[in-house]
């Protein structure tokens, strides 16, 4: 007996829609590997229709007022905790991740995200207006910029959805928004909801590939290319802007230094770090994955942190006692498992270091200890359940250690002692720097990096400000 797959669909100018050429991608559940629906494999008229959609919606929409926007989006967030269940069912189809995680870490600060936005629409602030010229009176503006083409990840399909069109609509523009070719159930279902809410051609989805995203990228109609993906996604979607001077908003990969001095709480750390190294199965460009320990604490770390990781399950997403679920696909595991496979013989694996079961893209919670700050995987991005550990001498070591790669998103330091806690944020080269805790976020606080972590920022009054643009008015009193 052969169960027909579901049949995804594009959404553009107010109506589903297949590929105008038919083409589809079948759609993997990664807990299972097994395909589950078939999605667009948009292509150039695709995207043609959606720009031409949002372009045709922006002026209207540009024009409502601050509280008219408001109001949308506040209905939005209601109707997305209305329809939470389903969110969730979708996202869990999408990624393999643990039902009751879902409904409890990203559902409500989804909701607590939009409903944030829905009040910084009301806050389009300049400076005030004033006299620099003898008989001119000088105002600022604060404008959307217009279309903006928008690449969703695969690691958290329904929360990076909201962090680019939550902003972007808040801020009076019209959104063409792009999920991953391996998770695009949630965001379709979310066109849906947002579809009965806004005007016709406010918010579009398309479906692809690589290439749709590119071709969203170098289409004329956007001001702005936003993205959240790779370095090398992000270098090619700079220099595909910059052919038409696009504003470009990147937010790339991360390798976060944990920095754990020796008058630490050993246990609490531990358990706060692990829980942080391996949830979402550390697909998170945030993820505590670099543990750098202080040498007199470092052995006493390293055994604690193995017996977290030996404690920690990962399993079907209907299984209330896993921290995580599967790798989000075939791809990734291969990716995660090469780097444990071509470690350097003077790393030892701690704990992990193997796939689990051979049903889905599931891999052990892992540890290593031993590397050298030159080793491939202190270097590379794994975005997989893997924790490393190095050893420190002192403070200069711990920094060099820290900022010694190329990623530049977040960071946490472990100590009791205040100053030094201060000294290590302040010459930590990283976007975030958190103190005795790593992870958390919040609605109003920035998240962006600096180096090829990208740069523009997401959430937070700066991530609103981000979509919009400034124009200077001068008026004669004459």
């Amino acid at each position: 007996m052969t169960t027909e797959l579901r049949r995804l669909r594009n959404y553009i100018d107010g109506e589903f829609r297949d590929a105008a050429d038919g083409r589809t991608i079948e759609v993997t559940n990664p807990a299972t590997g097994e395909v589950y629906a078939t999605s667009p494999l948009s292509g150039q008229a695709d995207v043609d229709a959606a720009m031409e959609a949002a372009a045709a919606a922006f002026p209207a929409w540009r024009d409502t007022t601050p509280s008219e926007r408001q109001r949308v989006l506040l209905k939005i967030a209601d109707a997305f905790e209305e329809r939470a269940e389903e969110l969730i069912a979708a996202e869990v189809e999408n990624t393999g991740k643990p039902v009751a995680l879902t409904a409890s870490e990203e559902i409500p600060p989804m909701v607590d995200q939009i409903r944030f936005f829905a009040g910084a629409a009301r806050l389009l602030e300049g400076r005030s207006a004033g006299e620099y010229m003898e008989g001119m009176t000088s105002i600022v503006r604060r404008e959307p910029v217009g279309v903006c083409a928008q690449v969703a990840p695969w690691n958290y399909p329904m929360m990076m959805a909201v962090w680019k069109f939550a902003p972007a609509l808040a801020a009076g523009n019209t959104v063409v928004l792009k999920p991953s070719d391996t998770t695009p159930a949630s965001t379709v279902l979310m066109a849906e909801i947002i579809g009965a809410i806004v005007p016709k051609g406010v918010f579009n989805v398309v479906c692809g590939d690589r290439d749709t995203g590119r071709a969203m990228v170098e289409h004329p109609t956007p001001a702005m290319a936003s993205i959240t993906g790779s370095v090398r996604a992000g270098m090619q979607v700079a220099e595909s802007a910059a052919k038409d001077v696009k504003r470009v908003h990147l937010e790339l990969g991360g390798k976060a230094p944990v920095v754990v001095f020796e008058d630490t709480d050993i246990a609490k750390a531990v358990e706060d770090i692990s829980g942080a190294g391996f949830f979402n199965a550390g697909q998170d460009c945030t993820a505590a994955t670099r543990v750098l320990v202080h040498e007199s604490i470092h052995d006493e770390f390293v055994a604690a942190l193995a017996k977290a990781a030996s404690e920690t399950k990962t399993g079907q997403p209907d299984d209330e006692d896993v921290l995580y679920g599967p790798l989000n696909n075939a791809n990734q595991l291969k990716q995660v498992a090469g780097f444990v496979d071509r470690l350097p013989a003077h790393a030892k694996v701690e704990a992990g270091g193997h796939r689990v079961g051979d049903k889905g893209y599931f891999y052990a919670p892992t540890v290593v200890s031993g590397l050298k700050q030159d080793d491939e995987i202190i270097q590379n991005e794994v975005f997989g359940p893997v924790i490393t550990v190095q050893s420190f001498t002192d403070e200069a070591q711990a920094l060099e250690y820290a900022n010694g790669v190329e990623y530049a998103l977040a960071s946490s330091v472990w100590t009791k002692d205040h100053a030094r806690a201060m000294r290590m944020s302040k010459a930590l080269d990283f976007g975030c720097v958190w103190i005795n805790t790593h992870i958390p976020l919040v609605a109003e606080m920035p998240h962006g990096g600096f180096k090829k972590s990208g740069y523009g920022k997401d959430l937070s009054a700066y991530g609103f400000e981000d979509y919009t643009r400034i124009k200077h008015v001068m008026t004669s009193l004459g």
